[in-house]
């Protein structure tokens, strides 16, 4: 069976990539975007609802790399209901509908993070059919897409490519994400006093593996609302050497048919 590449890139102003603790009160993000995330994600677009299995598509192989990490916000929230009734809890009962707090709480303060200003190149590996209807529906979602929390919607494009690549491959050879503004801030935020352009810079990348040395809790089984779950899967880490496009040595006088001491006779 024939295999392909899907290339998307993951890029806003704020991103979140939740890790499952089930915090109401602190509601964290991982540095790279999850599995779960973008699975849901692609489940979105192909118009799937909660209770729709997932079926094949939890089982493509993914890679991340991080062409941008972004830096860690931190947002804090109080909650309270305009007309002095008790907040409603987490909990559903079997209708459904929330249940009262126990003992009722009337404000509820929270902590959520989110990566701002980050972007990654994001590469899912499958059989070529469902990866064609995956970009098909990327490219015309049938749900509103967001980077992890509804509050986050991507930057566009969000759909790069579909090659003909091992996901190591395309991961390595798509350039770099970073807009012409973007690398002005990476070369100060690199370099000190003198910006840094370095003609060659390594990204940090982690590919689905069974043979990987790390463990991600983030393979989802299901997205129910009354008892999403999910498992773990293996990935390894690498660091993938990508062209910057900056001279490597732009202090270098150019060679010239132009002779400065010509006029002088010398």
């Amino acid at each position: 069976m024939s295999t392909r590449t899907l290339l998307l890139r993951l890029a806003a102003p704020l991103q979140a990539w939740g890790d499952h603790r089930g915090q109401i009160e602190r509601r964290h993000t991982q540095p790279l975007p999850t599995k779960s995330g973008v699975i849901g994600l692609l489940a979105a677009a192909l118009g799937h609802d909660r209770d729709t299995p997932l079926g094949d598509i939890a089982h493509l192989r993914m890679g991340v790399r991080a062409d941008l990490p972004g830096t860690l916000l931190r947002d804090f929230h109080t909650a309270s209901d305009y007309r002095g009734k008790p907040l409603p809890s987490a909990k559903v009962n079997a209708k459904g509908i929330q249940t009262a707090t126990s003992p009722p709480k009337y404000t509820l303060t929270s902590e959520r993070f989110y990566l701002q200003d980050a972007a990654f190149l994001v590469a899912l590996e499958g059989p070529a059919q469902r990866i064609e209807e995956a970009a098909a529906a990327i490219a015309n979602p049938v749900y509103p897409l967001s980077l992890g929390r509804r509050s986050c919607p991507p930057t566009y494009p969000l759909f790069l490519c579909v090659a003909d690549l091992s996901l190591d491959e395309a991961l390595a050879r798509q350039p770099w994400l970073a807009s012409p503004y973007a690398r002005q801030i990476w070369a100060h935020q690199h370099g000190g006093e003198e910006p840094a352009k370095p003609p060659i810079i390594h990204l940090h990348t982690e590919v689905e593996d069974e043979a990987g040395d790390t463990d991600r809790t983030d393979q989802p089984l299901t997205y129910q609302i009354s008892h999403t779950r999910h498992t773990t899967r293996r990935v390894r880490a690498l660091q993938i050497p990508i062209a910057t496009g900056w001279d490597p040595d732009p202090d270098t006088d150019q060679q010239s048919d132009h002779d400065p001491l010509a006029l002088l006779g010398w």
